[in-house]
């Protein structure tokens, strides 16, 4: 079933905060107040000091959550003007309206600022580090005498064993940022739909699908009726909500052209290597178009600034590249939405908004050089040791602490002095949700999320500072 736009673009809300205002005192959309939640709230101001690549890198120039989450917000925004002009000018939906248009862009600006705030310290790295300890230590701990593995239903163990800073975006921001009450933000349906990239469990993730939608899971099992009453309000149960590949792709390009910028920046890779990576890649793809040639933009860049004089040329072509890419790959994207919108509002598109156009090798190429330069680099592997061993220490101490918190067994003396250093404000959700539960494995699963919450939660700074503190490194 096709879904339609009014669906789509929902203003509701999962609750109230218990405020009436005058009709006329406020004139902001539902959509622009909440923009206002979200750069107004502590947890997206934490995004400054949370790693994008370089995890606790002292340079200014480095971007961090926080630029990138402004960038990606810019980019969407961007994508859906023109998405959403080529749809009016070209009438491609009767229902499509200029009003459709504006709440496309305040819903993708917003959703830029959000995506990536529930992504816990140290970058993706701390994502794998906090999935690799449960796949290897969680069979090992035992509550009241049997294996937390046998207590635990699938679904339960599958979310911690995949654990997704995506689904933890969800669950930040409708329950872990305490506003008023237990609604979190309480933001719009629209967005919150248009954050999910995964409409899918952790059960039900195929990593080796051609459906980009079931490569990983996009929400908890303790969000799994939150997703269901929005989806279903919404028309879009196990389908992408249309604005999420479009956040996808503004995503994927502030990502990918800024990681080279940054690897360039940091000397991990060389003008000369970088103009010879961008050529082969180009070979390889047997691409002859030269609407975005990489490579040829460089050139041009770099002959631009020596004919200006500029004082490091290197640096001026690749920053200006860079630039360039933005609005070819954002056209690449355009394109790609508009001539698959009917699959899109379908459901059974399974791509991202790259694959077919000329920007898709472009994207490959970008990711496939960064990851070899910048990531395998013997710096960025050194600080994912340091932040290995920081996450590490962690999940051993804080895990065993929270099994029999809240239970009639008494804890002990050191645990009881780790669970007080938990946000009160996480402590307190837990609660108004662990009361809700009828079965004790309920509630030794949210004991568990309790520590990915507290963990992901925290900045780079923080997470090292705690580390030093709790084990007496001074």
């Amino acid at each position: 079933m096709r879904m339609n736009w009014k669906s789509l673009l929902s203003a509701k809300r999962i609750g109230s905060y218990g405020r009436t205002v005058s009709a006329g005192s406020d004139l902001r959309s539902e959509f622009e107040k909440d923009y206002h939640r979200i750069v107004g709230s502590a947890t997206f101001r934490r995004l400054q000091d949370k790693t994008q690549v370089f995890a606790l890198d002292k340079s200014d120039f480095i971007r961090t959550r926080l630029t990138h989450s402004l960038e990606v917000s810019s980019f969407a925004r961007s994508l859906g003007q023109n998405i959403a002009q080529y749809i009016l000018d070209n009438h491609m939906d009767k229902d499509f309206t200029p009003e459709t248009k504006v709440e496309i862009c305040e819903i993708l600006q917003c959703a830029g600022l959000i995506h990536d705030i529930g992504n816990p310290p140290f970058g993706h790295f701390g994502e794998e580090a906090i999935r690799d300890w449960f796949v290897r230590k969680l069979p090992t701990l035992t509550f009241q005498g049997q294996k937390v593995t046998d207590l635990l239903e699938e679904q339960m163990l599958q979310d911690l064993y995949l654990f997704e800073g995506n689904a933890q975006a969800l669950r930040q921001v409708t329950k872990l940022h305490f506003l008023v009450n237990e609604n979190g933000m309480n933001l719009t349906y629209a967005l919150l739909n248009t954050i999910i990239k995964y409409p899918v469990p952790s059960v039900a993730v195929d990593p080796g699908s051609s459906n980009i939608a079931l490569k990983k899971m996009g929400y908890f099992a303790a969000e799994q009726d939150l997703y269901y009453r929005i989806s279903k309000d919404m028309g879009t149960t196990g389908k992408r909500h249309p604005l999420t590949f479009i956040l996808e792709a503004a995503d994927d390009i502030a990502y990918k052209t800024a990681d080279i910028e940054d690897a360039f920046k940091k000397g991990f890779i060389s003008y000369e290597k970088l103009r010879q990576e961008l050529i082969l890649a180009r070979d390889r793809a047997k691409e002859k178009s030269s609407q975005l040639d990489p490579a040829l933009i460089l050139d041009r860049q770099y002959q631009n600034a020596l004919k200006h004089n500029i004082s490091n040329p290197k640096r001026y072509a690749v920053q200006n590249m860079t630039v360039r890419l933005h609005s070819g790959l954002m056209f690449c994207a355009s394109y790609g939405f508009t001539t698959n919108y009917l699959r899109i509002m379908d459901g059974t598109y399974e791509h991202d908004l790259f694959y077919g156009t000329y920007g898709e090798w472009i994207m490959d190429a970008l990711g496939d050089i960064a990851y070899r330069y910048a990531f395998l680099s013997e710096q960025i592997l050194q600080m994912e040791i340091s932040a290995g061993t920081i996450l590490e220490n962690m999940m051993d101490r804080f895990v065993p602490a929270v099994l029999y918190y809240d239970t009639a067994v008494p804890a002990k003396m050191m645990d009881k002095k780790l669970m007080r250093m938990i946000s009160e404000n996480y402590r307190q959700v837990y609660h108004i949700y662990s009361d809700r539960c009828e079965r004790e494995e309920e509630k030794l699963y949210l004991r568990l999320l309790l520590v990915t919450d507290f963990i992901s939660g925290m900045t780079d700074t923080y997470a090292k500072d705690l580390y030093q503190r709790i084990n007496g490194i001074v």
